[in-house]
C-alpha cells in the first residue's frame, strides 16, 4: 500500500514563524560560543603570560579582523543570554501562546540588534 504524499524538498518555500527562527538562532549562538571559548581562553592565557603577551593582544585589538571576531563573540553571547532568558520565562509558563511567543521573539531579536550595534560602536 503506497501512500501518495506531497514531498516538499525546496526549503526556501517554507515560511517559519518568528519563534522558530529565534529558537534556531539560539542554538546557532550556542555553537558559536563553544568555539569562542577557545579564542577567549587563548587571549586570556597570552595576556596573562607576560607583559609582551599582553602587548601582543593589545596590538591584535587594533586590527579590524580581531575586532570583527570579538564583535561576533559579543553578539553571540548577547543573543544566547537574551534567548535563554526568553526560554526560561517560557519554562515558567509565560509567552507559550503563538502570538505572545512570536512577539517576544521579535522583541529579543530587535534588542539583540540594538545591543550588537552599541557593542560595535564601543569596540571601534
Amino acid at each position: 500500500m503506497k501512500k501518495q504524499r506531497p514531498v516538499n524538498l525546496d526549503l526556501t518555500t517554507i515560511k517559519m514563524h518568528a519563534a522558530a527562527n529565534a529558537s534556531i538562532l539560539h542554538r546557532i549562538s550556542g555553537v558559536i560560543m563553544v568555539f569562542a571559548i577557545g579564542i577567549l581562553l587563548w587571549t586570556l592565557s597570552l595576556s596573562l603570560s607576560s607583559a609582551e603577551g599582553f602587548a601582543q593582544i593589545k596590538t591584535l585589538f587594533d586590527g579590524f579582523f580581531f575586532k570583527f571576531i570579538m564583535l561576533g563573540i559579543i553578539s553571540a553571547l548577547t543573543y544566547h543570554l537574551l534567548g535563554g532568558i526568553r526560554h526560561l520565562m517560557m519554562d515558567f509558563g509565560h509567552f507559550e501562546e503563538l502570538s505572545s511567543g512570536n512577539a517576544t521573539a521579535k522583541f529579543i531579536v530587535a534588542l539583540w540588534l540594538i545591543i550588537t550595534v552599541l557593542a560595535g560602536v564601543w569596540l571601534w
